[in-house]
């Protein structure tokens, strides 16, 4: 058997199918339910074009949500999620077919009402997440082509993140933790320095590519090789932006609930030199 058999239709663009090697599966596709029946063969070569959830959670979880979810709204996803696969070359997680059509119906709705939600890490993750953030740029022009509702740019930092959690195999709340961490490190940063970073400077990108990277060692586990010598100087020389970097160390082990390796702390130094003034160091 080399085709999907049709258990029922759902809508012009979601049916629920057998699989030669999955059993019951949930098939999404522009157009896969238009004139179709139960019984009926769909050839598996035309599955390139379409998304199969084959994890039975993820198929139920779907199934609720389709009857409350326009249906032009789905078959614009699909077209999201094919252009990321093809942009990316990445096999994304299928849990994002569920989290990206939940976030965006709400949203839309939210839109329709004229109810702002604000993104409280919008640069911090345009600027982490470039790939993502331009990738969810051309989701949210689409949207608004397609269907006439601009969700403004807070929506394009959210949906990044979602596409950077079907890429890393991340559960989304890990994704917006990390970012809302780089941002609160950012403020902490600020207020003990009594100074405002330039956001469009490139020290800025570099202490946020910095962060975001001792963030993924910590949460990996990978130890940094020890500066012994880089460590006595940065702390005779720079006692405050030393202390401040500790502190902000611990911050991030409290928050990712790892330990940090004492190594960070001196490479972190040297970024707070780059950005702060002379005048405060």
């Amino acid at each position: 058997m080399n085709s999907l058999q049709v258990a029922k239709v759902l809508n012009n663009n979601v049916i629920i199918a057998h699989h030669p090697e999955h059993g019951e599966v949930v098939v999404i596709g522009k157009g896969i339910g238009f004139n179709r029946k139960t019984g009926d063969s769909i050839p598996l070569e035309s599955v390139e074009k379409m998304f199969i959830l084959t994890n039975q959670h993820e198929q139920e979880q779907y199934k609720q949500l389709v009857p409350q979810v326009d249906e032009q709204l789905i078959e614009i996803i699909g077209e999201i999620i094919m252009y990321i696969s093809r942009k990316t070359q990445t096999e994304l997680n299928e849990h994002i077919h569920i989290a990206l059509t939940d976030h965006l119906a709400f949203a839309i709705k939210r839109a329709e009402q004229d109810i702002a939600f604000h993104n409280p890490f919008l640069y911090e993750t345009k600027e982490i997440y470039p790939v993502e953030y331009e990738l969810a740029e051309y989701a949210i022009k689409l949207i608004h082509r397609k269907l006439g509702v601009d969700l403004g740019e807070d929506e394009i930092g959210f949906v990044a993140l979602h596409i950077n959690s079907a890429m890393t195999n991340r559960h989304i709340s890990e994704v917006r933790g990390h970012a809302q961490l780089i941002a609160d490190l950012v403020a902490a940063i600020e207020e003990e320095l009594k100074f405002t970073i330039l956001r469009n400077s490139l020290d800025y990108s570099r202490l946020l590519t910095h962060l975001r990277f001792a963030i993924e060692r910590i949460r990996r586990g990978e130890q940094v090789g020890e500066v012994e010598k880089l460590d006595t100087l940065l702390k005779q020389e720079y006692p405050l932006l030393y202390s401040l970097a500790g502190k902000l160390t611990m911050i991030m082990e409290k928050r990712l609930n790892k330990p940090v390796y004492p190594a960070e702390v001196s490479y972190l130094t040297m970024h707070l030199h780059r950005v702060a003034p002379p005048h405060i160091q």
